[in-house]
Parts: structure tokens; sequence; C-alpha cells
């Protein structure tokens, strides 16, 4: 071959490889962009029951890199979330995170709440009309059907024509119930007393899947049944106050609520296996379970994103029983961080890395025990209600001439009988406010609204905003009343929650995996931005009554 024309084949085959290698390339970056932009296979939500946000700063010293630190290093922090309505229990924390929402929308008030139209109390997730499942007792009948809109499970459920799988666990049913919404494949609970198993109702199945029925039978939960001491040295927990103090509570049984805790010897005399949900062993066995679903029900297993909710519930039993600031909270959140871990782990496994999205958040945070704070010198009491319903009584006595006007005194909130009232030829309105002008003059009141105001104003900042997200027009009372700060309506021992106060407020929101940024804020987010956040990041509708909007800065 002549010179000339060898030179030009080899400039010809270096501009073909050129073109061959940058095509490979452009179709390598367009895999990887598609890769990128594709839907998680997995999201899946944690939700700490009662954790405080900064636990997360307290105890950091603490935590291994794979638990609380892989989402704080490698994930997005929300440092100034709260819940934006009260009050703060564990089923209005619950629906607000999953629905988007606020009470006010979704209507789960309370746990329990007086039903106006039964002229009884109720249970958020009880529902006679199906039956319990997994277990003999007939307690546990449970639906989501007071819960009056839709999920963020229920929306990927409904996008993906059913075929998406969502899966909701933790030891308490409501903290299953509600994220599992109105499409679930499965809802999880646990049973504990003489059986210690995991159960659901006949709203979800009429038998238990054979995964569960196995898990149920390996018995796991019996290697639980140990005494319960501390992770680490105890003379290294110097994040928390003194193991022996007039704050905590005891098992029934105990002399002092120290170190370390002989859970056997306990057992009988405080409910068998329930005992299990006042320890750090009560989230391990959830991790188990959790972990377990995720093989039992193919999550993640394929392009359709499926939705995984856990909720850890012990850390709520242990901080009521104990209190924010003892030693067996401290035991508890490092023992829950080695918990995270696991899953973490199981997930990468199973799922894999980069194919799945994560939240972790709370459902409400607490408040420090009052007698620690009045010992510290900070204002703090109690609220004694019996005394205070008394001293409310002997007005509607004189005012009204009856007590009956009054139908029910609950969640912090009066519900006024408008028959009687009527009879009386009196205004309601104006019968709420002069009531609430006599709870305002009491010492433990704070502040005080009336149905009225609900109705008619429009309040966007401070307390009275969160009261109004909490507040449901078919649902809720005609007097609303809130504490002074650092008063609670509680026992001596432990630490509570429910209040419109920022110490209940404050909650930890992090998101980590696929198609978050790396990075933190201070701008305040709410509750209600989860759900929506999560339905654009997955390119879905919003639940049906959101309220919230989304993170923009969290997302890729």
């Amino acid at each position: 071959m002549h010179f000339k024309n060898i030179r030009t084949f080899i400039v010809l085959l270096v501009f073909a490889s050129i073109l061959t290698n940058s095509y490979a390339q452009k179709k390598r970056n367009k895999e990887a962009i598609k890769k990128e932009m594709s839907s998680p296979k997995l999201v899946v939500g944690i939700v700490v029951d009662q954790m405080r946000y900064d636990y997360l700063t307290r105890f950091s010293s603490k935590f291994k890199e794979g638990g609380f630190n892989r989402l704080l290093n490698d994930g997005f922090n929300c440092k100034n979330n709260h819940f934006n309505y009260a009050p703060t229990y564990t089923g209005p924390g619950h629906a607000s995170i999953y629905t988007g929402a606020t009470p006010a929308t979704h209507g789960i008030i309370a746990n329990d709440w007086y039903d106006k139209e039964l002229g009884r109390m109720v249970y958020c997730a009880s529902d006679t009309t199906y039956a319990s499942v997994g277990t003999a007792s007939d307690a546990e009948r449970m639906s989501p059907h007071r819960m009056r809109v839709t999920t963020i499970t229920d929306q990927l459920r409904l996008h993906t024509q059913m075929r998406g799988k969502t899966i909701a666990i933790a030891l308490k049913d409501r903290g299953a119930v509600m994220p599992g919404g109105h499409t679930a494949n499965g809802a999880y609970w646990f049973y504990g007393k003489n059986e210690g198993n995991w159960i659901t109702s006949s709203f979800y199945m009429n038998s238990l899947p054979k995964w569960v029925t196995s898990f149920n039978s390996s018995r796991k939960v019996d290697s639980y049944k140990k005494e319960w001491n501390t992770l680490n040295n105890i003379t290294t927990y110097i994040e928390s106050g003194l193991d022996n103090t007039a704050y905590e509570g005891l098992f029934e049984g105990e002399v002092t609520p120290t170190f370390p805790h002989n859970i056997p010897a306990l057992w009988d005399a405080n409910n068998g296996y329930d005992i299990l949900k006042h320890t750090p062993f009560g989230n391990s066995l959830t991790a188990d379970f959790a972990i377990a679903a995720l093989d039992g029900e193919n999550l993640g297993k394929d392009a359709i994103t499926d939705f995984l909710a856990i909720s850890f519930s012990s850390t709520d039993y242990i901080g009521h029983k104990f209190g924010v600031n003892s030693k067996e909270i401290e035991d508890t959140y490092l023992r829950l961080d080695q918990d995270l871990a696991r899953v973490f782990n199981a997930l990468d496994k199973k799922v894999g890395k980069g194919e799945y999205t994560l939240f972790l958040t709370a459902d409400h945070a607490a408040i420090h025990v009052p007698g620690y704070l009045k010992d510290n010198k900070i204002p703090a009491g109690y609220a004694e209600f019996k005394s205070l319903k008394s001293k409310l009584n002997e007005f509607l006595k004189y005012a009204y001439g009856t007590t009956d006007i009054v139908k029910n005194f609950s969640n912090f909130q009066l519900f006024l009988d408008h028959k009687i009232i009527k009879n009386l030829e009196l205004e309601v309105s104006v019968v709420q406010e002069t009531i609430a002008k006599e709870i305002l003059k009491y010492k433990v009141v704070n502040r005080v609204y009336t149905a009225e105001q609900m109705w008619s104003q429009q309040y966007t900042r401070g307390i009275p905003y969160i009261l109004q997200n909490g507040y449901n027009q078919k649902r809720s009372g005609d007097v609303l009343f809130v504490l002074a700060p650092g008063v609670i309506s509680y026992g001596k021992t432990g630490s509570s929650h429910g209040s419109p106060q920022i110490y209940d407020t404050h909650a930890p929101l992090l998101f980590y995996g696929k198609g978050i940024k790396k990075g933190n804020t201070v701008i305040r987010t709410e509750i209600p931005d989860i759900a929506p956040t999560i339905a654009t990041l997955l390119g879905i509708a919003f639940p049906n009554g959101t309220t919230g909007k989304p993170i923009v800065p969290v997302l890729n």
C-alpha cells in the first residue's frame, strides 16, 4: 500500500476509534443519567418515637459510623424541623408525617379523643368491624378508617397501579397503621403479654403470611429475655444524669431505677413480653422484623418502588418511664444506633447501595422531667387536672347552675353541650369565651383560645398557629388551653409530651440515599413537608390533603 494511502487509512482508523469511544461514552453517560433520574427501588421511612432533636448532638460522640452518623455525614440534616400543630402525640405524629397534613385536615387529633357524634372516647386506630389476626386477643381490631386523607404510601400504591408494595412495622399499632395508609399490603405490630408475637388485623389480611409466622415461630423474641445492662461502661455515660434519681420511674418489683435491670426476674410482674417495649430490646426486635420483611416481601427487588415504614417505639416507653436525662435514655440511643446500622447494612445488601431513599424523623419530642428542672431553678411544675376540673365545676355551677354544660375534658380541650347552652338561651360563642376567661385565671394555664377564634381567625405564627393546625372543625372541642412552659399533666417521674411548646415540637429530620443531596439547613422545616418532598422525588401526586411543601434543598 502506498505510504500516502497508509497514512490516510491510519487517520481514518483513529477517527473511527474516536467516534466509537465517543459514542460509547455518551451511551454510558446516558445510562448513568437515566439510572440517577430513575426512582429508588425502595423508600424507607423511619420514625423514632419521642426523639428530641438534641439527641443527635448530645450523643454524637458516642455514635458509630454506620448508624445516625451515616445519615448525618452522607445525608441531609434539617436542623430546625418542627411539628406545626398540637397536641404532639404518637397517632397525630405518624399521620402528619405520612399525609403531609395536620390534624386540621387528616382528622387524627390525638391518640384518643372524645367523639362528638358518638358521645364517647374513641381510639385513633380502633375499628370493631375487623378482627385481630395472629393473636388470641380480641383487642387488636385496627384500621386507618379515622384518617380522612391519603398518605404518601397510598399515593405510591395508586401511582404504580398497586404494584408497588407498602409494609409498615412498629411495636405500637398506631405506629404501623397510620404510616401504612389505607392501601398497605401489610401493617404489623407487636402483641406482648403472654404471647410475644407480631400481629395484624383483618383489614389487611385474613391470616399472617408465611414469613411472619416463621419469624414468630423462631422465638427470636425470647433471645431478648435477658438482663439490661449498659452497652458501654456506665462511667462513660457523661451525657446523662445520675443513675439513681427521684425523677425516674420503676419497673414493678424494682427498688431503685438503676442498672442492671434484671428483666427475667421482673418478667411476670410487668406483663410478660410487654416489658420488652420498655427496654432497648424492643427496638432490636423491631429491627429484626424489619430486616425479615425485606426478604419476606421481596421489597426493592425490581424497578417498581416499594415502601417500608418502620417506627421504633421503645424510645417513647423508656422516655416516659425514666425521663429524657436518664442513663437509660442514653443507653437506648447508643443501642438504637447499632440497630440502625444493622438495618442500613441489610438495605445495602438486599436492595443495593444507592438504590434506596430513606428519611428519619420523630412523631414528637419531649420535655425534661419538671422536677429536675425545678431542682435546677428553672420554672416548671405539674398540673393536677382533678383539681383544675373541681375548680372549673364550681364556676360552672355558679355561672350556669349546672356542670353538665361541659360534656368532656380531654387533650387540653373542653367539649360543651350545645343543646344545654341552647336551652339556657345562651350563645355558644359567648359561653366559650366566658369559660376561656375563667380557665385563663388558673396558675398552670398559659393561654386559652376558643373554637370561635379557631374558625374566624387565620393565625400564621406562634402558639395560636400551632393550635389552629391541630384544630379539626368536626372533631375538636370548644375551648383549647395551653399549660405554662415547663408544666405538664403527668406523674412526678419520667418525661411526657403533647404541648405546642418548642421542647415538644423540635424533632430531627434526616434524608439519605438516592436523589438526596449531602448537606444541612437551619431554615425552618415542618413535619408536613416530608410527604411532598418524597412525592416530588418519586414524581408522584402529593397525598390529597397535603398542606406541607417540598423541601427544595434536600433534593438532587
